[in-house]
């Protein structure tokens, strides 16, 4: 369950193709684009889905004229003291990424729980281990992390916690996430050598990730991330609400909110429940033997 994945808000109704267009804002900021050229955009048309984008777009545009910390790509972490936080305790959420990945090749891939990841990402070289998003919690995987869950609460606005698991020589092409009312975080957990091999690019920006230190960025622009070494690449992903000014602070909200109710979250929230239900129905098995 992401943006460009299944637990973003927009993501949920973004299967109708929408035109390319320039959000243009006030400052000397990059304009946001929304839509990749290459990439095949979602179908799915329906009068409801025309009506809720054309809702998004203008709260889009709110988003970018109300932001209370600017516009750009990627951010400085100081404009988020939190972050700090986060990053003092990196070893904790290390630790208990170390026991998921006992069972990395049983994880996931992104595109089988969120099916719309498809148009990106058709292969399991990009897994996850989902603790929370829109609403849903996996009791099972927060109970796996409680570290992780407890540190994850400094952040304000939660909306979305879970590892991101880049197998050796994984690339996710350029593209854009489908609304800007979120924002994300990165924490390096696991990030192998030679750094110059691995990293993403957010606009005219490349960020090359390390251990425990936290990038936050926002994927309304367009980005792209590889991993060209022969190592896994792990970090923490996290999706927070965008501080934002009335009134646009109040349409972000109902917009988040409504996602849960959308017939592709809750698509992808059962995809993560039968997962889980196999997941640990094996590992009980594997205990009572």
């Amino acid at each position: 369950m992401a943006r460009l994945t299944l637990l973003r808000p927009v993501a949920a109704a973004a299967r109708w193709r929408r035109p390319t267009v320039t959000l243009a804002n006030q400052t000397n900021e990059p304009a946001q684009q929304f839509g990749t050229e290459g990439i095949k955009p979602m179908g799915r048309p329906s009068a409801v889905t025309r009506f809720f984008m054309a809702v998004v777009a203008f709260a889009e545009r709110l988003n970018l004229t109300f932001s209370k910390v600017g516009n750009p790509p990627i951010y400085d972490k100081a404009v988020f003291p939190w972050a700090r936080e986060i990053e003092k305790e990196w070893p904790a959420i290390r630790a208990e990424l170390d026991k998921v990945l006992t069972r990395k090749d049983e994880l996931p891939g992104f595109h089988e729980l969120a099916t719309d990841v498809s148009t990106i990402s058709q292969d399991r070289g990009w897994k996850t281990f989902l603790l929370a998003g829109y609403g849903f919690k996996s009791e099972q995987n927060i109970k796996a992390c409680p570290e992780t869950w407890r540190i994850c609460q400094k952040i304000p606005g939660l909306i979305t916690v879970m590892f991101s698991i880049f197998e050796p020589n994984k690339h996710l092409p350029p593209h854009r996430g489908p609304y800007n009312g979120v924002l994300r975080l990165h924490l390096g957990l696991i990030v192998p050598e030679p750094r110059d091999k691995l990293g993403i690019r957010v606009e005219k920006e490349v960020y090359r990730w390390q251990e425990g230190e936290a990038v936050i960025f926002d994927d309304a622009f367009e980005h792209e991330a590889w991993n060209k070494t022969d190592k896994v690449r792990v970090v923490l992903f996290v999706d927070f609400r965008k501080p934002l000014r009335f009134p646009a602070n109040l349409m972000n909200w109902l917009l988040l909110n409504v996602a849960v109710f959308t017939p592709f979250i809750r698509e992808g929230m059962d995809n993560q429940k039968a997962w889980e239900k196999k997941f640990y129905e094996e590992a009980e098995a594997l205990r009572n033997r």
